[in-house]
């Protein structure tokens, strides 16, 4: 691991593994380390100085463990930690090291989606209150009305192996009813969680069929690539064996692995992590 330099792919939990998966499909040639902070989710809850310290901490691990670049593959941790890493922790560590986020990304491409102007952003109760997409979209696409709806029930039940279930339906059709509330012009609803993908046939299933359902792992993909192109001092920096090396918070990585594999649509072996700095 530390003769590698990869890239870094981090997580509350386990919703970022979608976001891999996208990525290793793209990028299939890189060397990967994913990061899943498990011990301490869900992040969704919790205070923007909590969430930026175990951000923090999760991304310095990455670095020791030899990434140069980092994705923070969780929208809660792209809210309320990535500027200040950006802007702020990396000039005090190492300023040629670089962390990314998955909100910036989406808002370039959002409005490409929508025939209506109008969009729904669902997330957890941490990124709507963070207002993150309605600053970003509003940057990227002016002319599209953003709506928010929290939907602080979905990870829970994903991370518990409940989502495929009936008892899922009421929390699902619950917060879609309720974005839906705020515009009949809602033509796009953009899934702000990287968990949300495992729930996206339950969603499509309750809304109309002008409605399109957007997840973010094809767009922070392809956003990737992209970076890599334009950065060349930082592509040339990272290894290029095809490995795949999965951590966890927790030590239970029996646990972990099992749930990992539900995400990742793929075997998953972890070890455990202790990320505390």
């Amino acid at each position: 691991m530390l003769n590698n330099k990869p890239i870094g792919i981090f997580d509350s939990g386990y919703g970022g593994l979608t976001v891999f998966r996208s990525i290793i499909q793209q990028l299939p040639g890189y060397d990967y380390i994913y990061l899943g902070d498990t011990a301490r989710a869900p992040y969704g809850n919790r205070s923007f100085q909590s969430i930026h310290q175990y951000t923090w901490e999760c991304v310095q691990w990455l670095f020791n463990a030899g990434c140069p670049l980092v994705i923070l593959a969780c929208n809660t941790a792209s809210a309320k930690a990535l500027r200040t890493i950006q802007q702020k922790d990396l000039q005090n560590v190492d300023p040629s090291k670089r962390v990314l986020g998955v909100i910036r990304p989406t808002a370039e491409v959002i409005g490409n989606y929508t025939k209506t102007k109008e969009i729904g952003v669902l997330g957890t109760k941490g990124t709507v209150q963070s207002g993150s997409y309605l600053i970003e979209i509003g940057n990227f696409a002016p002319d599209v009305k953003v709506y928010q709806q929290a939907c602080p029930l979905w990870v829970p039940l994903i991370e518990n192996g409940e989502h495929d279930k009936p008892g899922a339906d009421y929390f699902v059709k619950k917060y879609l009813d309720e974005i839906l509330a705020q515009s009949a012009n809602i033509d796009t609803l953009l899934l702000a969680c990287t968990h949300y993908p495992l729930l996206q046939q339950k969603i499509s299933s309750y809304l109309p069929g002008h409605i399109q359902v957007i997840s973010q792992g094809d767009i922070v993909a392809k956003s990737l690539v992209d970076y890599l192109l334009r950065h060349p001092e930082m592509e040339s920096k990272l290894t290029k064996n095809s490995t795949q090396q999965f951590f966890t918070t927790t030590d239970d990585t029996a646990d972990f692995d099992h749930y990992a594999e539900i995400f990742f649509s793929g075997p998953v072996k972890s070890a455990f992590a202790d990320v505390k700095c």
